[in-house]
């Protein structure tokens, strides 16, 4: 396969249906399906979290990092006009960029069975991202590998959705970076006991901390988690929202 500096277009990505019982079809929200593969790593309700802290606005152009099966971004335009009719008020465009083609197949047959046509797909590497995507966006999303680490065992392509192996937080930063407009926003998920260096890393990067969200599992529990809204070139000024509780984490349930 023919790939433009390490990455490939949604034109050279195979979205063949398969008759293979590991992938399956599940409930998206809003009378709509996304496919997963049982094989893969499947999304938890981190990335629902995710796509419900961000705010879009009008004529957002989004980057989705470490896409995976293309959760936050699907769930993220669902619920911000994509289930309604006309579809798309707000003129909202997106591209997917994951690492493993067989998670980004997945995704592109997600948005053809639902009949997105406001998505691309990019396969690659961002450490690799094309020249041609520098300043494109205004908004990035990312659930990010949170994990320290390298590669010690279990199934590889699920391993490398978890823990640092492939790509580092720094790295994504700087890929964010590039990506992004002058005044751009990066929202992203992290563990929470990784704020202080997420928060720093952003500021060695021009970035300025909007706005914060820690999760907890339960109410009188420490949190687990943090939700990050940054702007690139930002003023100063955080907006710290109350703890949230994630009754999915509580019962137990972290995929879809």
């Amino acid at each position: 396969m023919k790939k433009e500096n390490g990455m490939c277009s949604s034109e050279q990505i195979s979205s063949e249906k398969t008759k293979d019982e590991s992938v399956v079809a599940e409930d998206l929200g809003f009378s709509r399906v996304i496919y997963q593969d049982k094989r893969l790593y499947r999304f938890t309700s981190d990335s629902v979290l995710l796509s419900r802290f961000v705010r879009a606005k009008t004529g957002d152009n989004v980057a989705d990092f470490c896409a995976g099966c293309g959760i936050v971004a699907f769930h993220f335009y669902l619920l911000n006009g994509g289930a309604e009719e006309p579809q798309n008020k707000k003129r909202l465009r997106f591209t997917l960029f994951e690492l493993q083609k067989n998670l980004l197949s997945l995704a592109v047959r997600t948005a053809r069975e639902n009949n997105f046509d406001c998505f691309s797909f990019e396969e690659g590497r961002l450490q690799d991202l094309p020249a041609r995507y520098a300043g494109k966006f205004s908004l990035v999303l990312c659930n990010p590998p949170y994990e320290k680490g390298g590669f010690d065992g279990g199934v590889y392509e699920k391993a490398i959705c978890r823990k640092e192996i492939t790509i580092t937080f720094p790295e994504i930063v700087v890929a964010a970076k590039k990506a992004l407009k002058f005044g751009g926003r990066f929202a992203f998920v992290q563990r929470a006991d990784r704020s202080a260096e997420a928060i720093a890393i952003l500021g060695k990067n021009g970035f300025a901390v909007k706005r914060m969200r820690f999760v907890a599992a339960k109410a009188e529990e420490k949190p687990y988690l943090v939700m990050i809204e940054a702007v690139l070139g930002g003023k100063e000024g955080t907006e710290v929202l109350p703890v949230l509780v994630n009754e999915a984490k509580q019962g137990g349930k972290t995929g879809a």
